[in-house]
């Protein structure tokens, strides 16, 4: 290894200041990396903090554009770059897109706050109760510093924080029984009590004030437009514009469609879409405790394919919970969900979340061929496996991963695919499941981009999902609720797809014979977490140049 120049030993301070700073700014954050210095803070969720995070980007631009990236190794260039594109955004989404302005978030931003302490074991349970009650102290501060943010609130976030706002006292009831049933030191659990009675009446504050203030002014429009989605587009890095990707959901949505049409005549012969949907979904789980068995021996299997077929490495430090959804986040995740490991936390494990189904029509979607696809998606060789494996990267920013969801979801996706081809759990009925689940995920490309530019609306737009997926209309209602927040983000998932297969055919072609599998994923999820669009310079030091 060759020894390091000053620019770079410069570039290597500024980052670890860059790294230190955005933790101290972002405290919640903090502790889901892993690092308990903030545990106790959850962060201003005023006004003020909007300026702060603003003119932290600021700073980080103007420092990025000082160094001179011939003088940086690649890795370094790489990092540099990709703080760059970090801080580009992340100005827009504050100056322009303004969805701080929208709604409070208050809840459920505490909610995720106390759920990485409350839930992972790094240190003993006392003292993450201990940090627990300090930020359950610091709640009611962080409320009211929350509404005074909210300009321009959108009837439907609002809502949604109304829900979140509701369902909290659930979450400090199942905090304050773990503390009880452990046998807690007196002092500890008197002092959560205390803060969780406050809390729970500034929540029925706050939750009034939403409805009867926030609700009745709620007359902003979620929409992002289309001159903002088009610049959201293309800071994203997408390479693509609008139009391109709607054009690639709308042929993803016939390819999969027609393939799921011939998968339902193997299953039932002469029989008609609604009957092989039932054969398929009537087959699941009756108890929830068998469900989150189901999960985890299908996680398991799935693992073992990995590694039996040589399609990837796995992490040097593996481990994987399966545990309920906690009552707050219910409502935003009707089906599953995975939160990453830790890379600062002494045992850095994934923690993967089942919702207990609400109605019978939710326990339908928990069958047994959708646990399968779901935990291909969430857990081996999808999320939990690369983001393991990306925490292994030295690069601190590359750790963080903020702005590369078509990296994260996209390979998650391009994993259900992937493992059906290799032949994992290769029936009709999972194969209907992966269909179907590709078809939700053209959906997202279409109405991700027609409803933020104005083509269509809310109702049409849950009508045109359970036309087009099969989904029951609650889960329906939920998928399309978390698409008015977040423009651009659902449609990751398929074009981000879409951009590792463009990868992929790349490196093949410059390996010829010499490409396998194991080689383009394992340069994937160890070179760590970042925008498809830069991930090619994972693969340029390793091959030859163009042909």
């Amino acid at each position: 290894m060759q020894p390091s120049t000053d620019a770079e030993d410069r570039f290597d301070r500024t980052v670890q200041r860059w790294f230190r700073d955005f933790l101290q700014m972002d405290p919640s954050l903090a502790t889901y990396v892993g690092v308990h210095d903030h545990d106790h803070r959850l962060g201003d969720g005023g006004r003020e903090e909007v300026e702060r995070r603003l003119a932290f980007h600021e700073g980080s631009l103007a420092e990025m554009e000082r160094f001179d990236v011939s003088e940086l190794s690649a890795d370094r260039a790489l990092d540099r770059d990709l703080i760059v594109h970090e801080s580009r955004l992340a100005r827009f989404q504050l100056v322009e897109r303004r969805s701080w302005a929208g709604s409070t978030d208050a809840a459920q931003h505490i909610g995720g706050s106390l759920f990485p302490i409350f839930t992972r074991d790094y240190a003993p349970l006392d003292q993450r109760l201990q940090s627990i009650a300090a930020r359950l102290e610091d709640a009611p501060r962080y409320l009211a510093a929350s509404r005074e943010r909210v300009e321009t609130p959108v009837r439907l976030w609002v809502e949604i924080d109304l829900e979140s706002t509701e369902a909290f006292g659930e979450f400090l009831d199942s905090i304050l029984a773990a503390a009880r049933s452990e046998r807690m030191d007196d002092g500890l659990v008197a002092r959560l009590e205390a803060a969780a009675g406050r809390l729970r009446r500034e929540l029925h504050e706050h939750a009034a004030w939403l409805r009867s203030d926030l609700l009745p002014r709620a007359e902003a429009d979620w929409r992002t437009g289309p001159e903002q989605f088009e610049e959201l587009v293309r800071l994203r890095a997408l390479e693509a514009n609008g139009d391109e990707i709607l054009a690639v959901g709308h042929e993803i949505l016939a390819a999969e469609s027609a393939a799921r049409d011939a998968v339902c005549a193997e299953i039932a012969p002469g029989g008609g879409a609604a009957e092989v949907a039932d054969l398929v979904k009537n087959d699941h789980p009756t108890t929830f405790p068998d469900m989150l068995e189901a999960y985890r021996a299908s996680m398991a299997r799935a693992r073992a394919f990995v590694v039996e077929h040589d399609l990837a490495t796995m992490p040097p430090h593996d481990v994987l919970r399966v545990i309920e959804t906690p009552h707050y986040e219910r409502h935003l995740v009707p089906f599953a969900a995975y939160y990453d490991p830790p890379r600062f936390d002494p045992d850095p494990a994934g923690t993967y979340i089942v919702t207990p189904p609400a109605t019978p029509e939710m326990w339908r979607e928990h069958n047994y061929a959708s646990i399968s696809n779901t935990s291909v998606h969430e857990a081996y060789p999808g999320h939990h496996q690369q983001l393991a494996g990306a925490i292994t990267n030295p690069s601190l920013i590359r750790t963080l991963g903020l702005s590369a969801a078509e990296f994260v979801e996209g390979w998650a996706f391009y994993c259900e695919r992937m493992m059906k081809e290799a032949g994992f759990d290769d029936t009709p009925a999972h194969r209907y499941i992966q269909h179907t689940d590709a078809i939700w995920r053209a959906v997202r490309i279409i109405l991700d981009v027609r409803l933020h530019r104005g083509e269509i609306g809310f109702d049409e737009a849950v009508r045109f999902m359970v036309q087009r997926t099969g989904f029951e209309e609650p889960a329906a209602v939920a998928e399309v609720k978390r698409y008015t927040s977040s423009p651009t983000y659902q449609l990751s998932y398929l074009y981000g797809r879409h951009m590792i297969d463009r990868l992929r055919e790349r490196v093949e072609r410059h390996m010829g014979p010499a490409f396998t599998p194991r080689f383009f994923h394992d340069t994937l999820i160890y070179g760590g977490t970042m925008p498809v669009s830069f991930a090619w310079r994972l693969f340029e030091p390793k091959l030859a140049p163009d042909r």
